[in-house]
């Protein structure tokens, strides 16, 4: 069973900042487009930000210009830098990997943005 274990979730003002991260295995992350999905409640999960083998990324249209997503080969990690949290920003982050259509996820993490 693959696991991706998310942390760095929290509780954070508006206007504040968190940085996810998720831990993959080796094998999934070199051969893996990795990155970031949320559900808020009574919502569908939305694609935030995803990071290809090249470098490529691609973000949700409501996180651009506040969010960041990286990885970090060396530690098969891969992080979600998020700046200017909003309240709507509320909800619980899934790291995600796609290995050649193969989907994977983690168990979430909260992310909370009250003031």
């Amino acid at each position: 069973q693959v696991q991706l274990v998310e942390s760095g979730g929290g509780s954070v003002q508006p206007g504040g900042s968190l940085r996810l991260s998720c831990l993959a295995p080796g094998n999934i992350f070199s051969t893996s487009t990795m990155g970031w999905y949320r559900q808020a409640p009574g919502k569908e999960r939305e694609m935030v930000a995803l990071m290809g083998l090249g470098g490529s990324e691609k973000y949700g249209d409501s996180v651009k210009g506040r969010f960041l997503v990286s990885r970090e080969n060396a530690k098969t990690t891969v992080y979600l830098q998020m700046n200017s949290l909003k309240p709507e920003d509320t909800a619980v982050y899934y790291c995600h990997a796609n290995q050649w259509g193969n989907l994977y996820w983690g168990r979430g993490t909260q992310v909370t943005v009250s003031s």
